[in-house]
Protein backbone atom coordinates (compact mmCIF):
# COMPACT_ATOMS: atom_id res chain seq x y z
CA UNK A 1 0.00 0.00 0.00
CA UNK A 2 1.35 3.31 -1.13
CA UNK A 3 0.73 6.68 0.14
CA UNK A 4 1.44 9.96 -1.77
CA UNK A 5 2.88 12.66 0.20
CA UNK A 6 1.01 16.03 0.24
CA UNK A 7 3.23 18.83 0.86
CA UNK A 8 1.48 21.43 2.78
CA UNK A 9 3.43 24.79 2.32
CA UNK A 10 1.98 26.37 5.39
CA UNK A 11 4.01 23.31 7.73
CA UNK A 12 7.28 23.47 6.27
CA UNK A 13 9.28 23.89 9.18
CA UNK A 14 12.67 25.67 7.68
CA UNK A 15 13.03 27.39 3.92
CA UNK A 16 14.16 24.77 2.56
CA UNK A 17 11.35 22.19 3.06
CA UNK A 18 8.64 25.38 1.91
CA UNK A 19 10.87 25.64 -1.33
CA UNK A 20 10.67 21.72 -1.49
CA UNK A 21 6.84 21.78 -0.90
CA UNK A 22 6.29 24.56 -3.09
CA UNK A 23 8.04 22.65 -5.90
CA UNK A 24 6.00 19.54 -5.19
CA UNK A 25 3.02 21.36 -5.53
CA UNK A 26 3.32 23.54 -8.53
CA UNK A 27 4.93 20.46 -10.33
CA UNK A 28 8.55 20.60 -10.94
CA UNK A 29 9.04 17.69 -8.57
CA UNK A 30 7.64 14.38 -7.74
CA UNK A 31 6.16 13.57 -5.10
CA UNK A 32 7.70 10.52 -3.21
CA UNK A 33 5.41 7.47 -2.87
CA UNK A 34 5.72 5.97 0.85
CA UNK A 35 5.13 2.17 1.20
CA UNK A 36 4.69 1.85 4.67
CA UNK A 37 4.30 -1.91 4.57
CA UNK A 38 7.85 -2.75 3.22
CA UNK A 39 9.77 -0.19 5.21
CA UNK A 40 8.23 -2.34 8.27
CA UNK A 41 9.13 -5.33 6.77
CA UNK A 42 12.83 -4.10 6.42
CA UNK A 43 12.95 -2.49 9.23
CA UNK A 44 11.68 -5.42 11.10
CA UNK A 45 14.83 -7.65 8.53
CA UNK A 46 17.66 -4.81 11.04
CA UNK A 47 15.71 -5.46 14.39
CA UNK A 48 17.44 -8.47 15.60
CA UNK A 49 21.35 -8.70 14.24
CA UNK A 50 22.97 -12.27 12.84
CA UNK A 51 24.68 -12.97 15.89
CA UNK A 52 21.43 -12.71 18.42
CA UNK A 53 19.88 -15.30 15.99
CA UNK A 54 22.92 -17.67 16.73
CA UNK A 55 23.40 -19.79 20.28
CA UNK A 56 26.19 -17.91 20.46
CA UNK A 57 24.33 -14.49 20.86
CA UNK A 58 21.53 -15.86 23.04
CA UNK A 59 24.81 -16.87 25.58
CA UNK A 60 26.02 -13.50 25.37
CA UNK A 61 22.75 -11.53 26.04
CA UNK A 62 22.44 -13.58 28.75
CA UNK A 63 25.87 -13.32 30.40
CA UNK A 64 25.32 -9.47 29.40
CA UNK A 65 21.95 -8.57 31.68
CA UNK A 66 22.66 -11.49 34.43
CA UNK A 67 23.12 -10.15 37.80
CA UNK A 68 26.66 -8.67 38.87
CA UNK A 69 25.53 -9.23 42.83
CA UNK A 70 24.44 -12.73 44.03
CA UNK A 71 20.57 -11.72 44.91
CA UNK A 72 19.09 -13.43 48.14
CA UNK A 73 15.74 -13.92 48.62
CA UNK A 74 14.18 -12.83 52.18
CA UNK A 75 13.15 -14.95 53.93
CA UNK A 76 9.14 -14.56 55.69
CA UNK A 77 9.02 -14.38 59.19
CA UNK A 78 6.03 -15.01 60.65
CA UNK A 79 5.30 -13.67 64.32
CA UNK A 80 2.54 -14.54 66.60
CA UNK A 81 1.03 -12.49 69.10
CA UNK A 82 0.26 -15.00 72.37
CA UNK A 83 -2.72 -13.41 73.53
CA UNK A 84 -2.40 -13.11 77.44
CA UNK A 85 -6.38 -12.81 77.81
CA UNK A 86 -5.20 -9.53 80.32
CA UNK A 87 -6.48 -5.96 79.44
CA UNK A 88 -3.72 -4.44 81.74
CA UNK A 89 -1.22 -5.45 79.00
CA UNK A 90 -2.94 -3.20 76.20
CA UNK A 91 -3.19 -0.56 78.64
CA UNK A 92 0.54 -0.70 79.05
CA UNK A 93 1.05 -0.92 75.46
CA UNK A 94 -1.14 2.09 74.46
CA UNK A 95 0.55 4.17 77.51
CA UNK A 96 4.05 3.51 75.67
CA UNK A 97 3.20 4.57 71.99
CA UNK A 98 1.10 7.19 73.68
CA UNK A 99 4.18 8.30 75.26
CA UNK A 100 6.42 8.23 72.59
CA UNK A 101 4.85 11.06 70.82
CA UNK A 102 6.41 13.44 73.47
CA UNK A 103 9.61 11.60 73.73
CA UNK A 104 11.22 13.85 71.40
CA UNK A 105 9.54 17.35 72.72
CA UNK A 106 11.46 19.80 74.98
CA UNK A 107 9.76 22.33 76.83
CA UNK A 108 9.60 25.62 75.59
CA UNK A 109 9.53 28.95 77.58
CA UNK A 110 8.63 32.88 77.23
CA UNK A 111 12.34 33.09 77.29
CA UNK A 112 13.24 30.95 74.72
CA UNK A 113 10.26 32.26 72.22
CA UNK A 114 11.84 36.30 72.69
CA UNK A 115 15.29 35.17 71.84
CA UNK A 116 14.44 33.28 68.48
CA UNK A 117 12.32 36.24 67.74
CA UNK A 118 15.20 39.04 68.42
CA UNK A 119 17.32 36.36 66.24
CA UNK A 120 14.65 36.20 63.32
CA UNK A 121 14.46 39.94 63.69
CA UNK A 122 16.89 41.81 60.85
CA UNK A 123 19.26 43.54 62.12
CA UNK A 124 18.93 47.86 62.40
CA UNK A 125 21.33 49.96 60.32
Amino acid sequence: MSDVVKPNINEAPTHDAQLAAEQMVSGKEKTPKVDFEADYTAAQQFSVSEIDRTEEGAAAAEAATAPQYEIIEPEEAKTVAQPTGNPDDYAEMAKEVGSSRDEAVTSVSDDLVQKALKKGQAAKK
